[in-house]
């Protein structure tokens, strides 16, 4: 998991070690195999010298290895952080016990578990250096943003339309123009929905007029046209509702005058009341005293 130093690094290390030794010892499991100093074995091949071993007696040797290595190398806290990810993989500790033992925050080595979980390949670029932590995360974040938003046109396209969703799938037509024509389509049946609904008030009003659905059919109007004449027809009928309830408020907050003027039919009072009035006024006001 760690990576080999460089070929210069070598060098130099198999340079320390002729001249001033193997400071130290190279680790073997009781079976041999190697658990420490990869780079202090190939320096010492370098170098001609005979390499000193030790045998680790423990019982947690992935535990060993971490601890001689995170601290050791020149490597970043993100290439820290996805090692100990990867060593989680054959350890019993938790994402927190691992923060706490090498001293990473848990955001960083969580981060680092999503990105290996993700890609094994970003992964390893992280471990080797050749890409922050943070990069690597961002590209896994967008990467997941994109594959759920996919999915999520799909499932929607399965939802609504069974027949769509199957020609993507067989490859006669994209996601992206499959979903155009879902719109499309949703469009459509919210226009006949909303001129629908038009018509039905229009005819219940009492309108005669042909209804905006049939003008379509027909191929008078598109959708989109008798949308705009049903949301017409509700401005007009909202505006000619606010003004008779106007007008019947003024009757009412006068019907005092009405009153009296019934009151006082055939008298020169009453007389004098309607000759003042133009003929419309005057033929309403005689049919409002007989309400009255």
């Amino acid at each position: 998991m760690f990576p080999m130093f460089s070929e210069d690094e070598l060098h130099d290390l198999a340079e320390s070690i002729k001249a001033e030794g193997q400071h130290e010892p190279i680790v073997l499991d009781a079976d041999g195999v190697l658990l420490d100093g990869r780079n202090r074995l190939a320096a010492c091949e370098i170098a001609g010298v005979q390499p000193r071993f030790t045998t680790y007696t423990g019982d947690d040797p992935m535990g060993m290895i971490l601890s001689l290595n995170v601290y050791r190398r020149n490597i970043s806290k993100g290439q820290q952080a996805m090692i100990v990810a990867m060593a989680r993989l054959f350890s019993e500790h938790s994402l927190r016990d691992h923060a706490k033992l090498h001293g990473l925050s848990l955001t960083r080595i969580s981060n680092a578990v999503t990105v290996l979980k993700h890609s094994r390949h970003i992964a390893e670029q992280v471990r080797t250096g050749t890409l922050s932590l943070d990069a690597a995360y961002s590209t896994v974040r967008e990467h997941k943003a994109r594959s759920a938003a996919l999915q999520a046109q799909h499932d929607r396209l399965r939802e609504h339309a069974p027949d769509l969703a199957e020609q993507v799938t067989e490859g006669l037509i994209t996601l992206d123009d499959a979903t155009a024509a879902l719109d499309e389509r949703q469009e459509e049946e919210r226009l006949r929905k909303h001129v629908g609904d038009a018509d039905a008030l229009r005819l219940a009003d009492g309108d005669t007029a042909p209804p905006l659905a049939q003008l379509v059919e027909q191929g008078h109007l598109t959708w989109h046209q008798a949308h705009q004449d049903a949301e017409q027809f509700r401005a007009d009928r909202q505006d000619a509702i606010h003004r008779a309830r106007q007008a019947l408020q003024l009757i009412a907050e006068n019907w005092a005058a009405v009153q009296d003027l019934a009151a006082r039919s055939g008298t020169a009072y009453a007389r004098d009341i309607l000759d003042g009035l133009a003929p419309e006024a005057r033929s309403l006001a005689q049919s409002l005293t007989t309400l009255a």
